[in-house]
């Protein structure tokens, strides 16, 4: 965290940001505020360069091509890179997951390099597509409650020996591997594939950025009246039998 106060990057909102993933730039940058923290927002549209200054960088999700198009300007741009090597906190969703990984399939068929901040290599998976709630349990080392979020994705997602399954389902598809995973991260990049949007559904999940950002074991509470219900309401959504 710089003097100026925490810098949050918001990545590409004009190709990714297809399905309210911006909601989780939007929790983050409240969350903050409620606990009287400075935040500078700064969001980077695919013909600037993304600033490697950052202390939480947000990917979200989008279509095929705007994915791969994301993904050559940020190979070629090189600035996320550089703050992951700088220990910026990144969290990606969806399309943003899979450009992160070492590689994905793009709209014409193709396997496209990604940027090899996780261990995670995606297919497209050849089954029914991954669509629905998600109710998964979060990697015990975060101490986190459920994960819950909404999964729409064709992708399937092999985490590599480096890599921590973010979750692990009870109920939904997660990485469509079949193994039960959901998500995976690495230190301080976290790759999932829940909208909903994740954060609003989730916001410990942001506060864990906060708290990863700041280096700090604790922030001071907040009224979560609003997301609890929010959260009740989807997990016994996710829960219910189709």
């Amino acid at each position: 965290m710089s003097n100026n106060g925490l810098r949050l990057v918001w990545v590409y909102p004009d190709l990714l940001s297809t399905y309210g993933d911006q909601g989780n730039a939007l929790v983050v940058e409240r969350r903050a505020r409620q606990r009287g923290l400075d935040v500078q927002r700064v969001d980077v549209r695919s013909d600037q360069p993304v600033p490697t200054s950052g202390d939480i960088y947000l990917i979200g999700g989008g279509e095929d091509r705007p994915q791969r198009l994301a993904a050559e300007r940020l190979r070629r741009d090189g600035g996320l890179s550089r703050a992951a090597s700088n220990g910026a906190i990144i969290f990606s969703v969806c399309a943003g997951y899979q450009i992160l990984g070492h590689e994905f399939v793009n709209d014409l068929g193709e396997r496209e390099a990604g940027l090899g901040l996780l261990d995670v290599v995606s297919t497209r998976g050849e089954g029914a597509r991954c669509v629905g709630d998600v109710l998964a349990d979060i990697d015990p080392h975060l101490g986190l409650p459920p994960l819950t979020g909404f999964e729409n994705h064709q992708g399937v997602t092999h985490l590599g020996p480096t890599a921590r399954p973010f979750a692990r389902v009870q109920f939904g598809r997660g990485n469509g591997t079949g193994d039960g995973t959901e998500g995976a991260y690495n230190d301080t990049v976290f790759g999932t594939y829940m909208h909903g949007p994740v954060m609003a559904r989730n916001p410990q999940i942001a506060d864990l950025m906060l708290k990863l950002a700041l280096d700090v074991n604790a922030l001071p509470p907040t009224d979560d009246r609003w997301y609890d219900a929010l959260r009740a309401e989807r997990i016994a959504s996710a829960t219910q039998p189709a």
